[in-house]
């Protein structure tokens, strides 16, 4: 993991909170002057900005600043594709890098649609564009923030592995938004997360998330759990076999006396789905129970691998879940 990916770690959402909280009073409406460049991004690019009104009541209670103007959040399934790919593709950088708020919103949401629609022509250029949407996922202003978020979902969906060398300040960012809140903000950086974890390898992702579950922040421990439970089974019996159960034994035990119950309760999902594995891949015709009564059993297993009270607590937890299976 990067230097630069562990100081934007450290940068905890309350610190977040105090920027956004001092750049309301400033904050002008769509209506604000532009730099000269607009019109003509406007004719190249198909336009995705709405200056539509915000309640101010709603706004409160969703974190968006009062006196901007509201950014038409699109869902992926209704963008449509660009006018002229070439020319979008030649602005992209500009766009993203430019001071202009509106430029960047439109830049992100170009982004997102070439991803969708032409995601072999954004290939070459794709780690320069990731370090521009942190760069964009770190701005004060909600409208970046949420449309970088959703960009960095549909380039989860685009391109899964293809950015795993890139994906460290990307995750750093997502943990944080996700941890915050700001409820809007938060929601799409939890999609984003799940996104990551469903399109991006486990085999890749699990190395990348394991820093993060001895964080000092509990909310980023919190959502690191979360990923890393949702990610485990999507490698299989073989693939968790292969990655090796007595390594993700220790991550979940680890997780149990958590401060935050989001944490204990991905680490009982996470123990429940390595007891079953470990189960399964004891049943074989060449080792019967009888043979090596000790060496197909859960109980044994965890007391060989973890400390007497690790394994006490993982053993509490499988029993107990186990017991009421049965008795339902």
């Amino acid at each position: 993991m990067s230097g630069q990916a562990l100081r934007d770690l450290n940068t905890l959402p309350g610190s977040e909170r105090k920027n956004e909280s001092s750049s309301k009073g400033i904050m002008k409406p769509f209506t604000e002057k532009t730099n000269g460049n607009l019109d003509n991004w406007q004719r190249q690019n198909p336009a995705s900005l709405s200056s539509t009104s915000i309640n101010e009541g709603e706004a409160g209670n969703n974190g968006v600043e009062v006196g901007a103007s509201e950014v038409e959040y699109i869902e992926s399934e209704n963008l449509t594709d660009l006018e002229d790919v070439d020319m979008s593709l030649k602005t992209l950088l500009a766009g993203l890098d430019s001071k202009d708020w509106v430029l960047v919103c439109e830049a992100l949401n170009n982004v997102r649609r070439l991803s969708i629609f032409h995601k072999e022509a954004m290939l070459e250029m794709l780690e320069n564009v990731i370090l521009l949407i942190v760069k964009s996922l770190k701005s004060p202003r909600s409208a970046i923030c949420k449309t970088a978020i959703m960009t960095s979902e549909d380039i989860f969906n685009a391109y899964n592995d293809h950015i795993i060398d890139s994906v460290d300040p990307l995750l750093v960012q997502l943990l944080l938004k996700s941890s915050q809140d700001k409820r809007f903000v938060c929601e799409a950086a939890e999609k984003a997360l799940i996104a990551m974890t469903t399109w991006v390898s486990p085999a890749l992702l699990l190395p990348k998330l394991h820093p993060y579950l001895k964080h000092k922040n509990p909310r980023i421990r919190a959502k690191a759990s979360m990923c890393f439970c949702q990610s485990v089974p999507r490698m299989g019996m073989e693939g968790i076999n292969a990655y090796g159960i007595d390594k993700l034994i220790h991550v979940a035990a680890s997780q149990l006396s958590d401060q935050l119950p989001e944490s204990r309760e991905a680490a009982r999902s996470l123990l429940l789905e390595l007891q079953t594995v470990y189960e399964k891949s004891q049943i074989s015709p060449s080792i019967t129970e009888s043979e090596h009564p000790q060496t197909s059993s859960w109980e044994h297993f965890c007391q060989a691998k973890l400390s007497p009270l690790s394994a006490q607590a993982v053993l509490r937890v499988t029993n107990i879940t186990r017991d009421l299976v049965l008795g339902s």
